[in-house]
């Protein structure tokens, strides 16, 4: 091989994997995690807004939603699609167009023996910029997109468990 030496390498793209249990039934943790007007009040530090496709209510398959939000001081917008769908028990949705190279966000919910719900969140992400942007992934965007699905899942298990959901599973809000 004319004295070179080749190192072959794959980056893996970073995936967080979340469990969080709620004392609810599947179909309202489902609903609740599908709700555009409750993910809004979830992120509610980085001014979230649905701003096209559908912007209110709950996301079925096959539907996309764009959000514009501000992260690290820049706003930047997001549109993702609901690629997989059954309810009560998963659905998926992934990046169309923004930010990331790609992501894709798993939900699944387990029945508990005895009541409530596991709820467990895959969140696969790549970002662009090559090498840049895999070091920022282990510097800073792996932790920070760590933080947002804790905090929206306490959201939405306050909600979930606190009798407060209906305002939030309305299909037409």
């Amino acid at each position: 091989m004319n004295g070179r030496t080749f190192t072959n390498f794959t980056i893996h793209m970073p995936t967080l994997q979340l469990e969080t249990f709620m004392e609810a039934p599947p179909d309202v943790c489902f609903d609740l995690s599908r709700s555009i007007d409750l993910h809004i009040l979830s992120t509610q530090k980085t001014g979230e807004r649905a701003i096209a496709g559908r912007t209110s209510g709950l996301l079925q398959l096959g539907e996309t939603v764009t959000w514009r939000a501000q992260h690290f001081g820049f706003w930047q917008t997001l549109t993702s699609k609901i690629t997989a769908f059954e309810r009560p028990h998963f659905f998926v949705d992934e990046m169309v167009q923004g930010a990331f190279k790609s992501f894709r966000h798993e939900h699944h919910f387990t029945p508990r023996p005895g009541g409530g719900t596991l709820v467990k969140d895959v969140f696969t992400f790549a970002s662009p910029l090559g090498i840049l942007g895999t070091l920022a992934n282990h510097l800073v965007l792996t932790k920070y997109m760590k933080r947002l699905l804790l905090e929206r899942n306490q959201i939405i298990k306050e909600y979930a468990e606190s009798g407060k959901a209906e305002a939030y599973l309305s299909e037409t809000q």
